[in-house]
């Protein structure tokens, strides 16, 4: 694939994979991608996945035509990025890998070198002229790891972006971006929203016509669209006028006081209802929708007299991302000691900006005419 006429694609697609990072499913598998630049000198930009390391060594041989690769650039240590890095060095033995000060530190903790005789170790601002092409390196330090550079190209003016702006998904799915780049985004960088804030900041002083990031497509136009949506994100700003009712139920009540109360906000006019079945859904899909709306409502039985086991997963998940800025409102189920509502909003307690519904919900065994009363008062509160 050509990006620009010195810039060719070099990464592959991953459909074996279910789990990315072991844990979010990928039903469109992953891409790995990776960059090379043709000048005087020759720059690939970063690895793949351990797997794929015969595939991406051609598809590096086709594109080069006999010539010889003068330097690896690794901007991100993860191993879906870095995994190669040794049977590179190997293949090409004259080659000088690139890097942070950081990532050559964990270079010799993956592969016990640190190749201290062939690399570079670059900074902020600093620079590789290949030829025509210079190379800019931007540090973007826990997005989303410690060691990140990104780097910018000024004649093609590409950002190789590592992996922000990158998604789910391999190269060859029909899907829509925000979806899965949004899943993505929610799921393996949310926590470090200021991180974030930071490096785009430093890429809004670049002219950028191309983000090239490590997965998912390279964006070439609306750029602004893109870049938005990452502004959002990092900054906790709700991108939908919409409420997410996250429920965990044992034997169903509780998932009938949720469904009655999505009834009544779509009869009192909210423009978006969302209904989440904590012990079904995809956990990623579900926190990246609680990111997205600007309402959360909570519904959880109580469960040895605290939460049900899914809906603490789930919280556990907005918390460790920084959740905030929204509003929250609370359902409880008991029998005989309902105290989820007492406890969700204590696991809450270290979020910043949470505005707490005035009506909470509680359901002692099944919905009677106080608990449908509530429920009927909180959907009010939320449509105002």
């Amino acid at each position: 694939m050509m990006i620009t006429e010195d810039i060719r694609y070099v990464g592959v697609n991953d459909h074996s994979i279910d789990l990315f990072e072991g844990q979010y499913p990928v039903p469109n598998g992953m891409a790995y991608n990776s960059y090379v630049i043709l000048d005087e000198k020759i720059a690939v930009m970063d690895t793949v996945d351990a797997r794929f390391g015969e595939e991406w060594l051609a598809n590096i041989e086709n594109i080069l035509e006999g010539r010889k690769p003068d330097y690896l650039i690794v901007q991100h240590m993860e191993p879906d990025h870095s995994a190669n890095i040794v049977t590179f060095m190997d293949t090409y033995p004259e080659a000088v890998v690139v890097s942070s000060a950081k990532a050559f530190v964990m270079i010799k903790q993956f592969f016990g070198t640190d190749f201290a005789d062939r690399r570079l170790v670059v900074g902020e601002g600093q620079t590789l002229t290949l030829g025509a092409h210079t190379l800019t390196f931007v540090t973007a330090p826990m997005v989303h790891w410690p060691e990140v550079i990104v780097t910018y190209d000024s004649l093609d003016k590409v950002l190789f972006s590592a992996d922000a702006f990158g998604k789910f998904g391999a190269l060859d799915a029909e899907e829509d971006w925000a979806p899965e780049a949004r899943r993505y985004y929610i799921g393996i960088v949310g926590k470090y929203g200021v991180q974030a804030q930071a490096l785009l900041k430093k890429a809004a002083a670049l002219d950028i016509a191309v983000i090239c990031p490590l997965h998912g497509p390279v964006v070439t136009e609306n750029l602004g669209y893109y870049i938005g949506l990452y502004q959002t994100w990092s900054s906790y700003a709700a991108e939908s006028d919409g409420v997410l009712i996250a429920y965990a139920s044992i034997y169903g009540h509780t998932k009938q006081a949720a469904l009655l109360l999505a009834d009544k906000l779509k009869e009192k006019g909210c423009k978006e209802v969302v209904l989440t079945d904590l012990a079904r859904c995809d956990m990623a899909a579900a926190v990246a929708d609680a990111f997205r709306c600007d309402r959360l409502v909570l519904a959880s039985s109580t469960y040895n007299a605290d939460v049900f086991p899914f809906m603490k997963e789930f919280i556990h998940h907005l918390t460790e991302r920084n959740f905030q800025n929204r509003t929250v409102a609370l359902m409880e189920n008991g029998s005989w000691a309902p105290t989820a509502a007492k406890v969700m909003r204590q696991m809450l307690e270290g979020c910043k900006k949470l505005t707490f519904a005035e009506t909470a919900v509680t359901i002692k065994s099944a919905m009677n005419p106080e608990s449908i009363a509530q429920i009927e008062a909180l959907a009010t509160e939320l449509c105002k």
